[in-house]
């Protein structure tokens, strides 16, 4: 008899994107996405258990054990270094890490001294360390456009997709700090305990 998974997804599009994969994989049965606001839903097979939490979440039920198998960014795992198994890229929830600026200013890049606004504090101390900058972090959890406008920060890193979003706010991407999709990610007792089912699913997505 096969164990039953419990899967982290984080909510939003990359749950929707995550389940629609794993329909078109087989792996899940038709139609078992939930139609109201559950956060805890199972596939009609028996075989699976969601759970639906932000994204950031997702790697600490994992790591944790609260769930055998998560879908979580790599911008993500990169930045909160969880202590789980990253086994697969996924074709979805394609994005990149980006530096940005107001637009036509550019003197920041001739000084030491930079203030940064961010979701991102250690992947973008690393990469302006690695570039001679000291820099002052502003950890920001959302509108992080509208730091440069404010004077608040000389620039910002932020997640782009289409770049939509910062030319609609006077804003130039500088460099790509690092390209993000989504990953599955393991626990690392489950892949011990219930290698067989696990090695079916990763075989399945692969």
């Amino acid at each position: 008899m096969k164990p039953k998974l419990r899967i982290a997804l984080p909510k939003g599009r990359m749950s929707d994107e995550t389940l629609e994969f794993f329909t078109e994989r087989k792996i899940l049965s038709q139609g078992s996405a939930p139609t109201g606001r559950e956060l805890i839903f199972q596939d009609s097979s028996g075989d699976f258990e969601f759970l639906l939490i932000r994204s950031k979440d997702v790697g600490t039920y994992v790591e944790q054990g609260a769930a055998d198998m998560g879908i979580m960014g790599l911008d993500l795992l990169t930045e909160h270094r969880f202590d789980v198994n990253i086994v697969l890229p996924l074709p979805f929830g394609d994005c990149h890490l980006s530096v940005a600026h107001r637009s036509g200013h550019t003197e920041w890049r001739h000084r030491r001294n930079i203030r940064v606004a961010t979701k991102y504090p250690h992947i973008s101390s690393v990469y302006f360390f690695n570039r001679g900058f000291n820099i002052e972090i502003i950890q920001l959890y959302g509108s992080i456009e509208i730091a440069p406008i404010t004077g608040i920060s000389d620039v910002i890193t932020d997640l782009v997709s289409t770049g939509a979003t910062l030319k609609a706010n006077g804003l130039q991407e500088e460099e790509q700090i690092m390209h993000s999709t989504a990953h599955l990610i393991l626990n690392r007792a489950a892949y011990v305990h219930k290698r067989q089912f696990l090695n079916e699913i990763i075989d399945a997505l692969s």
